[in-house]
């Protein structure tokens, strides 16, 4: 039997193990800085909330791909993700501007340290960021498991601007209005914004309302202690390493994959 079959040449040339070319469906631009949009999600991608995949686009006849953050929970029939925009980047310069129906290049092999598995079990879980480093925390207090494994979640988000903040803002307000999330995480969700650059209720640095003593004051909840407390900590270099040297000075270890502990870092974002 002779059949005619049209094949793109653009999927014979690439490779099943490389990047699939998913859909833009929608995209919502905050501020000049930043960014949000879903994607497409391919039949049998899977992942654990709060890790991350290779992002990109063809330039030049070849795939862009830079690591970002999953911002959508594992059970999502699509894909979000949370960015900045840099007017000289090599691929945010470009992926800034896509639009519902663009192409855009997804890996197949999502990783990351800020899952669930790398803690020991716990209380309460304190998810510190800083900008779009509130994306994999938008996962993971939209998990179910999450509400599960502890008592209390703790999202921090803090940010230079108040405008900023509208995102994490968005993705906590839906969540509480969701007919099944809202009600798991009712009474146990806490979300702490802070402002550095501009006037707002609470201005300072998170490390700031660590040791004075504020974010635990306005929770309702004791100082950092090894024992219940667990902690995912994802954003600026400088957040991250004072952070971590808070956690470690009230006795929390840092854990992996391997290795499950009291907290976890994305090295992967790390400068």
């Amino acid at each position: 039997m002779n059949m005619n079959v049209t094949i793109d040449r653009k999927i014979l040339s690439r490779p099943a193990s490389g990047p699939t070319e998913e859909t833009v469906l929608a995209v919502t631009h905050y501020t000049d800085f930043l960014f949000s949009f879903r994607l497409s999600r391919p039949a049998g991608f899977r992942f654990r909330s709060g890790e991350f995949v290779m992002l990109g686009l063809e330039v030049d006849g070849k795939p862009l791909m830079r690591a970002y953050s999953i911002a959508s929970p594992n059970w999502d029939e699509e894909l979000e993700f949370f960015s900045i925009k840099v007017p000289d980047g090599p691929l945010t310069s470009r992926l800034q501007g896509v639009k519902p129906g663009d192409k855009v290049l997804l890996g197949r092999k999502p990783v990351g340290t800020l899952v669930l598995d790398a803690l020991k079990p716990g209380k309460n879980l304190y998810l510190f960021s800083t900008g779009t480093g509130f994306a994999p925390f938008a996962s993971v207090i939209r998990d179910p498991e999450t509400y599960d494994k502890f008592e209390r979640v703790i999202v921090t988000h803090t940010c230079r601007e108040a405008a900023e903040l509208d995102y994490s803002k968005w993705t906590v307000g839906k969540m509480m209005e969701h007919e099944f999330l809202g009600e798991l995480a009712d009474g146990k969700l806490y979300y702490f914004e802070s402002v550095t650059r501009e006037p707002y209720f609470r201005n300072g640095r998170i490390t700031t309302f660590i040791e004075n003593g504020t974010l635990f004051e306005t929770l309702g909840l004791p100082p950092l202690d090894a024992e219940g407390d667990r902690a995912m900590i994802c954003g600026s270099t400088a957040m991250i390493r004072d952070v971590r040297a808070l956690l470690v000075t009230a006795g929390l270890t840092e854990g992996s994959n391997a290795m499950p502990a009291e907290f976890v870092v994305e090295k992967a974002f790390v400068g």
